[in-house]
């Protein structure tokens, strides 16, 4: 259930607002395009400047909008316990599949901390939950140790790894099972990832090119390396272009030169560089996105 090509949804806004006509349109194409799991409320939806009421309204509206066709997997986590667990049981009464847990940030925690943290929001809500461990973001890494403890609990499932370590899926697997699913966090890392004993990516590119970052998954599922290796040297221009500014200011912009949704973000998300609009759109061309 739980791989291939998984999309960190973005979060269309409209003077302020969430435009949800253009979130249920931007999920539709989604799913037509291939993308196997949709993520909405991650980093890339901005879930920390969305209020609660809309981050728990964006979660409904892409539960709704994909009405069962693929899986949902929201992101539920918070550098607060009480919090983390109550967008955890939002998203299991809503209808998500899963739930997407970032490591808590700025707190700092142990790794008894992050253990407790994770068992008390599994203890509270009979939902699979996958641990996002981003220390570039949230300071902390879970050690290997600490992941191998919590995926003894049985709702523990996975990972997001974007620690851009790629001995990690390898000492993860050895250190768990195969059973427990390695997603990558990282896009430019996708093929070594999945070498490594990953099953999929949570992908910020996969906003503006699901129907290439599918066929990459679905490539290597079928043992196709040609088309994998083709295909990662068609997105890698992508891949870095999507982070020439703070994630999601390049993929917003790039979303609305598709005429999916306003370029809009917000503070202390701002306005890409005309440097870095000319590296999208370049990027976006030599993959045959834009003509």
């Amino acid at each position: 259930m739980f791989q291939g090509s998984m999309t960190a949804l973005i979060t269309p806004f409209k003077d302020g607002k969430v435009d949800e006509d253009a979130y249920r349109s931007f999920i539709d194409w989604q799913i037509t395009e291939g993308t196997d799991v949709l993520v909405p409320c991650g980093t890339t939806g901005e879930s920390p400047t969305l209020n609660h009421d809309e981050h728990m309204r964006v979660t409904e509206l892409c539960i709704e909008t994909a009405a069962g066709r693929v899986p949902v997997m929201p992101g539920t986590g918070s550098n607060s316990t009480e919090e983390a667990v109550r967008l955890t049981q939002h998203a299991k009464d809503a209808g998500a599949t899963a739930a997407l847990v970032v490591m808590p940030y700025y707190n700092k925690p142990t790794p008894e901390g992050q253990y407790l943290h994770f068992k008390a929001i599994c203890d509270a809500v009979d939902l699979p939950v996958f641990i996002y461990n981003i220390p570039g973001r949230s300071v902390v890494d879970m050690s290997v140790d600490t992941m191998a403890r919590l995926a003894k609990l049985p709702n523990i499932v996975g990972v997001k790894d974007a620690t851009s370590d790629l001995a990690r899926p390898i000492a993860t697997r050895l250190a768990t099972s195969k059973d427990f699913c390695q997603l990558s966090g990282e896009d430019a890392t996708i093929v070594p990832f999945l070498a490594a004993g990953g099953v999929g990516c949570i992908s910020v590119t996969a906003n503006i090119a699901p129907r290439l970052c599918a066929d990459l998954h679905k490539a290597w599922q079928d043992g196709d390396m040609d088309t994998v290796m083709d295909l990662q040297d068609r997105l890698m221009p992508l891949h870095t272009a999507m982070f020439c500014e703070t994630s999601p200011g390049p993929v917003k912009y790039a979303a609305s030169l598709l005429g999916k949704c306003e370029a809009e973000a917000r503070l202390p998300v701002c306005e890409i560089s005309d440097a870095s609009k000319a590296q999208v759109k370049h990027a976006m061309v030599g993959a045959g996105l834009l003509n």
